[in-house]
């Protein structure tokens, strides 16, 4: 892979934390590492649709593909769902697995981070490392090759802590409360569950209505975001588009939703746009405060600026190239889902749900958070306690008040799937639990550059020690 030249601004650069190590060839073993993982287990990082993506989530870098994507024994793989198929075709994965070294690449990106000069990107490098070891120690398991992956190790990669059940009695209450001022008197779950129901029935978006609401609802959040958190940021992204953004309404989408953040467009003058797409399922049901979470959390402050944040970033040489080639089931993920499921309290300027001033803002704010808790329920269930698939579906039904089909599908194809239901399910619960925390420790201006990587790329578990690091310093300072 041929070097590109950078625009590099910053002299305190990521490429001033290097010791010894290559860059270069620790380039190559991210790229070669994450796009072979991601085609191992089916993957198209170059789709741009999110019905082709699977494990990479974005490839900006104008970095040149590897063999491990652009190898003629790849695609046979990617078109076979790769180890994620019904029945994997092992003919083609042993060619690939003889074509590309995945776990040399992986052990490459170990030996790097050890070499590497600044402590936060060795911790995050060597966190990356983890996570994709145990992607490949998964897709082992799958085709017969290692032993079965230990539900406590997926967790603790991809999150940096142990996994534990939900407990959803603080949300459930706290709905209730709301549900009942407006007159929904609901004692038992099965009045709770048909509340909820009357309330999303009232306030229902309108299929056809969808790309004129997201359009309205982004700008709303757009202005709320240049307010509460583009002043706590460095006046440099600015200029960056935070929700460059095409919503793709789909008719029977097999999906609720799927972000597809592209990065790839340039100017005349060589500059991204920043641009992304949402394919929306257009028979979906959802209420327009649920839409207004959905817009945070996707689009601006979510998912969107965040990943165009990252972009400029990196084009600017202040962030490493592991910062252009994220991917789902790691620590950097789990951040994102943190920051994501909490981005509508940040462009409120709030740090806890109660401090909405719309009543039905916070229901529809509970109803995500509830859905969210019963995704890492439902890993929980299926892998640490063995429940079976339909008794997981009903005791999510009951108690975290998700939908039938939602329900369906956690406790099925995400829940029992070997890596979705061992490392992504759990992610959400964890990223939000530890963002909402640190928003309420720390001040804006300090908590909000970091969680964006404007002090660095971090993840769940270095931005924690980066806050903590700083509290200590203060503490000693006063």
């Amino acid at each position: 892979m041929a070097a590109r030249r950078r625009e590099v601004l910053n002299p305190e650069s990521w490429l001033l934390s290097l010791a010894t190590m290559d860059e270069r060839s620790l380039i190559d073993a991210m790229a070669t590492a994450t796009l072979g993982v991601d085609t191992l287990w089916g993957g198209n990082v170059l789709s741009a649709s999110g019905t082709g993506r699977f494990i990479a989530d974005c490839w900006f870098s104008d970095e040149p593909l590897p063999a491990a994507y652009t190898h003629e024994t790849a695609a046979p793989v990617r078109q076979s769902g790769g180890v994620s198929g019904r029945t994997p075709d092992t003919r083609a994965i042993e060619a690939y697995l003889d074509a590309v070294d995945l776990a040399g690449a992986i052990e490459q990106i170990r030996r790097g981070a050890l070499e590497c000069g600044d402590a936060r990107r060795r911790a995050y490098l060597e966190g990356l490392a983890a996570c994709f070891g145990v992607m490949w120690d998964l897709a082992l398991e799958r085709l017969g090759r290692g032993p079965a992956v230990p539900f406590d190790r997926c967790v603790r990669a991809a999150t940096g802590q142990d996994p534990q059940p939900s407990d959803p009695r603080a949300r459930i209450e706290h709905l209730r409360r709301l549900l009942e001022a407006r007159g929904e008197a609901a004692q038992s779950a099965a009045d709770m569950a048909d509340a909820v129901h009357r309330w999303r029935q009232e306030r229902l978006v309108a299929p056809a209505s969808i790309k004129s609401l997201a359009a309205i609802r982004i700008a709303e959040m757009d202005r709320l975001t240049a307010l509460h958190l583009m002043p706590q940021l460095p006046r440099a992204l600015a200029p960056v588009p935070r929700a460059n953004i095409e919503f793709l309404p789909i008719a029977n989408a097999w999906f609720s939703g799927s972000m597809n953040y592209l990065g790839r467009a340039r100017t005349t003058e060589g500059r991204p746009r920043y641009e992304a797409t949402y394919e929306i399922n257009a028979s979906l049901e959802i209420s327009i405060p649920e839409f207004e979470h959905l817009i945070a959390h996707e689009v601006v402050p979510g998912h969107v600026t965040t990943f165009a944040f990252l972009q400029d970033l990196y084009v600017r040489g202040q962030v490493g190239f592991e910062a252009s080639a994220l991917t789902i089931n790691t620590r950097a993920a789990t951040l994102f889902e943190g920051i994501a499921n909490n981005a509508i309290l940040v462009a409120h300027g709030v740090t806890d749900v109660a401090a909405l001033d719309d009543p039905d803002t916070q229901v529809g704010v509970l109803l995500a958070q509830l859905q969210d808790e019963a995704k890492n329920q439902a890993a929980w269930l299926t892998w640490h306690e063995g429940v079976p698939e339909e008794v997981v579906a009903v005791t999510l039904r009951r108690e975290f008040l998700v939908s039938a089909e939602r329900a369906s599908k956690l406790a099925g194809a995400w829940g029992r799937h070997p890596l979705l239901g061992r490392m992504c399910l759990p992610a959400y619960r964890a990223g939000t639990e530890v963002v909402a925390r640190l928003l309420r420790q720390h001040a804006p201006s300090v908590v909000l550059p970091a969680i964006y990587g404007c002090r660095g790329l971090v993840d769940i578990v270095t931005v924690q020690e980066l806050l903590e690091s700083e509290g200590r310093e203060t503490d000693v300072s006063r």
